[in-house]
């Protein structure tokens, strides 16, 4: 039961971090480089959103193709992306639409949930070159005791990121990344790790702050043995 108390301080979080916000998504962008090589050939962003991502990615690749479902927020990426960038962005959905292939790089930020699990994690799978990388930045919904203390965790850290982010001032507008659709994630943390595991042989999915989680899997390369 919600005490007033309570109730008046998770009022008051929430209205300093509406006024102090930031991309829990982007967040992870620096780690997700890091799982990539320095330079690579094609890349596919799946669920780009305002292509904050996807203009990181062309940084490295010869070609970068970034899709997304929502016309509105690929209007603000294709203003927002220089016209020499090698950025190639789609409006399509997913689970009816995806590229041939195959791509050394397939990147899913924020976008997993949106979609049926299994299904699109097969579809990637075999749009990767052998040896390409599927990287993915996902929402799962909260079940058992680690997710809830991970959320627990996050919510001080939450506004004190948003501040350290905003340089302590309030924002007048939310990152253009934060105004596309969302949805509520309906698989829990352990039902997108046995579904990860079973589809992407060897792939170890992590728990991670701010609500999300990660997974990294490898294609193989013909006639070489991946390890786990």
């Amino acid at each position: 039961m919600t005490t007033p108390r309570t109730a008046r301080l998770l009022a008051a979080l929430h209205r300093f971090n509406a006024a102090h916000p930031w991309d829990h998504n982007a967040h992870y962008h620096p780690w997700l480089l890091r799982q990539l090589p320095r330079r690579f050939g094609t890349a596919l962003d799946v669920g780009c959103g305002s292509g904050e991502l996807a203009r990181l990615l062309a940084g490295r690749a010869m070609e970068v193709h970034a899709l997304d479902s929502d016309a509105e927020i690929l209007a603000r990426a294709r203003d927002s992306t220089p016209a020499t960038a090698p950025v190639v962005y789609r409006l399509a959905d997913a689970r009816r639409q995806l590229p041939d292939g195959p791509y050394d790089v397939i990147t899913c930020v924020a976008a997993l949930h949106h979609l049926p699990l299994a299904e699109t994690l097969t579809r990637l799978k075999d749009r990767l070159a052998p040896g390409g990388a599927l990287v993915v930045v996902g929402c799962a919904r909260a079940s058992g005791p680690l997710d809830h203390a991970l959320g627990l965790a996050a919510v001080p850290l939450n506004p004190l990121m948003g501040w350290a982010k905003n340089r302590g001032r309030p924002s007048p507008r939310r990152p253009a990344s934060m105004t596309a659709p969302t949805r509520a994630p309906r698989e829990t943390y352990a039902d997108i790790s046995r579904t990860a595991r079973r589809v992407l042989p060897g792939t170890r999915p992590r728990r991670r702050l701010f609500w999300r989680y990660t997974l990294v899997w490898r294609a193989p390369v013909a006639g070489a043995r991946r390890s786990g």
